[in-house]
């Protein structure tokens, strides 16, 4: 997990308190301190203050950050494949595959489908590299998603829509290449289990409204109904009313 300038500096402030107690002496705190402040990850900081103690008894070791679409679990793994090539064809990378690093794609007067709703990531940054010839590529991307988009289009398109800053610890995607007397998109959309139960969500409200509109008329007829009955009944007492006067 990538470590933040914050995290940084607590283990900093973590070392300079150590050296004030005598814990480490000048050299070694010197060599950790320069490690905290190039590392990039949370596994090179924590040994820099495994065997230090802090005010408390807490461990020092640097909270997670928040990771509200679960993305953690989909990081990580073994590339499935790092390119794909459509001449005069078409090829496919969708479902449950996991992307590399780097991932090239290649089309000479064909297509080639990329779909990331379902997939796995190695790292955390991800490149798409797509050379479109006399051919198309189509990627697809979730909408919580770190997209950006810098290709080149020659006679032909290059979609930077697509790009947008996505969730907390969401995979940082890049797509970059050229497309020439080509094109190439980044749509997004939902997974398809969330389209399902967007789907079921709007079934779900329409049925209880059409409920609610069906209560609603019994209730107005039934209103009516009681009116028209106080009607009658008022025209009733005011004939026998009048009858009594004659």
């Amino acid at each position: 997990m990538r470590a933040s300038d914050a995290e940084r500096e607590r283990i900093a402030e973590v070392l300079r308190e150590a050296v004030a107690e005598g814990r480490l002496d000048m050299e070694e705190f010197d060599e950790r301190l320069n490690a905290a402040y190039t590392a990039r990850t949370h596994g090179e900081l924590e040994p820099l203050v495994r065997d230090l103690p802090v005010p408390g008894g807490a461990a020092p070791a640097p909270p997670a950050p928040a990771d509200p679409g679960g993305w953690r679990e989909r990081i990580g793994g073994t590339p499935t494949s790092s390119m794909g090539i459509a001449i005069m064809g078409g090829f496919q990378r969708k479902g449950t595959w996991t992307v590399p690093r780097r991932f090239t794609a290649f089309t000479l007067m064909g297509g080639g489908e990329i779909d990331l709703r379902e997939a796995r990531f190695e790292d955390r940054e991800v490149v798409i590299r797509c050379f479109a010839l006399m051919g198309g590529v189509q990627i697809t991307v979730e909408p919580g998603v770190d997209t950006h988009v810098s290709g080149i289009g020659i006679m032909g398109g290059f979609d930077h829509d697509g790009g947008v800053e996505g969730e907390p610890g969401a995979p940082r995607v890049t797509v970059t290449g050229l497309a020439l007397f080509g094109g190439v998109t980044v749509e997004r959309k939902l997974r398809k289990e969330e389209q399902k139960r967007l789907k079921e969500e709007r079934r779900r409200v329409k049925a209880e409204r059409r409920y609610e509109l069906r209560t609603e008329r019994r209730e107005l007829r039934g209103a009516r109904r009681d009116e028209r009955c106080e009607e009658r009944e008022e025209r009733r007492l005011s004939l026998e009313k009048d009858r009594r006067e004659d």
